[in-house]
């Protein structure tokens, strides 16, 4: 038996910080295992500059082999459609019965917590996982326009509240706050800074680094 989190996402392209958290949770927390789940539709924002579903598995499945802790989990992809939590976390249950010790960890930033509520299926998912706030901050080095994915219907994008850092003390559900290393790296600089040719090499895995310029991803041109 393990205990797994599940930690849902873009993942366009994963990097260092998406990393460095998920290890926090195994060594914080004790979670034996991390499912990295890439969405495919989001149900929040409409995704700009997003590389194939094909290619994001690809990286996270290429980063993960010298790391057995976590896995690249394509329910989401394998799905179609837009990807909402509720059900990927009723696949997970069912798929790894047997093999789960308790509840699911269900991973969120600070600022998808700010906006949990509107979830599809908040209040159920609050019940049958434990979800598990990380802590957050956004800070970019580069001009990001064209490149910030767009909030859809009531979404706001919790880092564009001065009201998110309050998410502590007056999430109405129960969690497990996670007290991790905060590194200031967002995919959307990732991809920003690849386009614009500023650097970036040692803010993604090798292995993700390596598969953006053997497929020319993002906008690289050597």
């Amino acid at each position: 038996m393990m205990k797994i989190a599940i930690f849902g996402g873009t993942f366009n392209p994963v990097h260092i910080g998406h990393i460095a958290l998920a290890d926090d949770v195994c060594r914080t927390l004790g979670y034996d295992k991390v499912l990295f789940v890439p969405t495919f539709i989001p149900p929040h924002k409409k995704m700009l500059h997003v590389e194939s579903a094909e290619n994001r598995v690809a990286m996270l499945k290429n980063t993960f082999k010298s790391d057995s802790r976590f896995v690249a989990e394509t329910c989401e992809v394998d799905r179609g459609g837009v990807s909402y939590t509720i059900d990927t976390v009723h696949t997970l249950i069912e798929k790894y019965k047997g093999e789960l010790d308790g509840k699911f960890g269900l991973i969120m930033g600070q600022e998808n917590a700010f906006e949990f509520n509107k979830w599809k299926g908040a209040s159920e998912l609050a019940e049958i996982t434990d979800i598990i706030i990380a802590q957050r901050q956004k800070a970019v080095s580069v001009d990001t326009d064209g490149f910030e994915n767009e909030n859809t219907g009531e979404y706001t994008g919790g880092f564009n509240s001065s009201e998110y850092l309050k998410i502590f003390s007056q999430f109405p559900f129960n969690y497990i706050p996670l007290k991790n290393l905060i590194l200031p790296v967002s995919s959307t600089e990732i991809r920003a800074r690849i386009a614009k040719g500023a650097g970036w090499r040692y803010l993604v895995p090798q292995a993700v680094y390596d598969y953006i310029i053997e497929n020319k991803l993002y906008g690289y041109n050597g």
